[in-house]
C-alpha cells in the first residue's frame, strides 16, 4: 500500500511571476485574514521555513485574539512553551502543522464543552485512518497540557474518542528483491546509488542523510548526530557503502549534493529527489527512504542483532520500535525450526508416501 504525498506546507506552490522567474508563493486564508507572499527558495530549507511560519503567525496575530478557555489560546500558549521549543526541528515543524490545522477548523470553540463524538466528527475530516489518529492524539496531548496549566478537571475527551482503524503496518519495509532491484537500476559509483548505500548502511533518516559531509567519516567508520531525537551513532562503514564512499570526488564535502556545485540538498527536496531515483528503478512508490531504514534494521534482525544494537543502528532512544524487527525474525526462526521437526525421521510431510491417483482405462 503506497503512501499518497502530502504537501508539508500548505498553501505553497510553485509559480512564475511577473518576470517568468519560477517563485515560491503562499496563498492562504487564515480566521478571515488573507496571506499572498513570495517565500525564499528552496522548498523546505531553513530561511523558507521560517518565512513561512513568520507569515502564518502574523496572520494569526491579525485574527480576533484568542479568548482564554478556547483552542486557540490553548495551542498559542503551548507553543510558547519550553516543552514545544525543545522538540527537535522537523518534530516542531510538523507538530506546529497539525496545531495550526486544528487552531483553523475548532480555534474558537471552548476545549471544555469537547465531547468525544466531536472529536470522531473532527477525525472524520482528516485524509485517512493515520491522519485521524494523529489528530486523536494530539488533542489528547492538548487536554493533557489544559489540566496541567489552567486546571481542566473533566476526563480526557480524546482518550475516550475511539480511534480509526489502520489496515497498513506502516512504511513498506523494502524487500531483499527490491534491493537487488534499485541496485541493477543504479550502478557502483552514481549518485542515487550512493544515496541508497548511505541510508540502508546506517540507518540514517532523510534529514540526516541530506546533511551529512565528509567530516562524519572517521576513519573505517561513520557518527553523526540524528536530528529527530539528538542520539549519537558511531558505525563501522560496511563494504557496500564503503565502495561507493571510494570514489566520491576527493574536494566535495558533502556526501549527497545537488551537483557540481556541491550543495547540500534541502531536506524536502532530497526526498523528492531519491523518490524519482526509485521511480526511475521501476519500483513502487512505497519504497520510501524510512522504508530503506526499515530494511536496515531489518538486516540486522535476521543476522541475530539485539533489540539495542538495532535501537543504537536506527539511533532511537529507545528498543520498543527495535523490539518489532527481533520478534518478527525470531518468529520466522522459530517457524523454520518448527516446520523443519516436520521432516526429521520419516514423520516430516516429505517423507510421506506419495500419492498416485488412478487412472481410468
Amino acid at each position: 500500500m503506497s503512501t499518497p504525498y502530502r504537501n508539508p506546507y500548505p498553501g505553497v506552490a510553485e509559480v512564475r511571476d511577473r518576470h517568468g522567474k519560477p517563485r515560491l508563493r503562499l496563498r492562504r486564508t487564515i480566521n478571515g485574514v488573507k496571506i499572498d507572499v513570495y517565500l525564499p527558495s528552496p522548498r523546505g530549507s531553513a530561511e523558507f521555513r521560517e518565512s513561512y511560519e513568520q507569515e502564518i503567525d502574523k496572520a494569526l496575530a491579525c485574527s480576533p485574539q484568542a479568548a482564554p478557555g478556547t483552542f486557540a489560546f490553548l495551542i498559542s500558549t503551548y507553543l510558547r512553551t519550553a516543552a514545544y521549543r525543545n522538540l527537535a526541528e522537523s518534530t516542531r515543524t510538523t507538530k506546529r502543522q497539525r496545531l495550526d490545522w486544528i487552531r483553523e477548523n475548532i480555534g474558537q470553540g471552548r476545549y471544555a464543552t469537547m465531547q468525544p463524538r466531536h472529536i470522531e466528527t473532527l477525525m472524520e475530516r482528516k485524509g485517512g485512518p493515520e491522519a485521524a489518529n494523529r489528530l486523536r492524539k494530539d488533542l489528547r496531548q492538548l487536554f493533557d497540557f489544559a489540566a496541567k496549566r489552567f486546571g481542566f478537571k473533566e476526563p480526557n475527551p480524546a482518550t475516550l474518542a475511539d480511534p480509526h482503524k489502520v489496515k497498513s503496518s506502516g512504511y513498506h519495509t523494502w524487500t531483499d528483491e527490491e534491493i537487488a532491484t534499485y541496485r541493477d537500476a543504479h550502478p557502483t559509483g552514481s549518485k542515487a546509488r550512493l544515496a541508497f548505500e548511505l541510508v540502508l548502511n546506517t540507518g540514517a533518516a532523510r534529514q540526516d542523510a541530506a546533511r551529512m559531509t565528509r567530516g562524519n567519516i572517521r576513519g573505517n567508520r561513520i557518527c553523526y548526530r540524528r536530528g529527530k531525537t539528538g542520539q549519537e551513532t558511531d558505525l563501522p562503514i560496511l563494504k557496500e557503502l564503503a565502495r561507493e564512499l571510494a570514489v566520491l570526488p576527493m574536494k566535495q564535502m558533502v556526501i549527497v549534493s545537488t551537483g557540481n556545485d556541491g550543495r547540500a540538498f534541502s531536506v524536502a527536496g532530497f526526498g523528492n529527489w531519491f523518490r524519482q531515483c526509485v521511480a526511475d528503478a521501476g519500483l513502487p512508490a512505497h519504497c520510501s527512504i524510512h522504508g530503506l531504514r526499515k530494511a536496515g534494521a531489518r538486516r540486522l534482525a535476521e543476522a541475530g542483532a539485539t533489540e539495542f544494537e538495532i535501537m543504537a543502528f536506527l539511533a532511537h532512544s529507545s528498543a520498543k520500535e527495535a523490539s518489532r524487527y527481533t520478534a518478527a525474525a525470531n518468529r520466522s526462526k522459530l517457524t523454520d525450526a518448527g516446520m523443519a521437526k516436520l521432516d526429521e525421521g520419516g514423520t516430516g510431510l516429505t517423507n510421506r508416501p506419495r500419492l498416485v491417483c488412478p487412472t481410468s482405462d
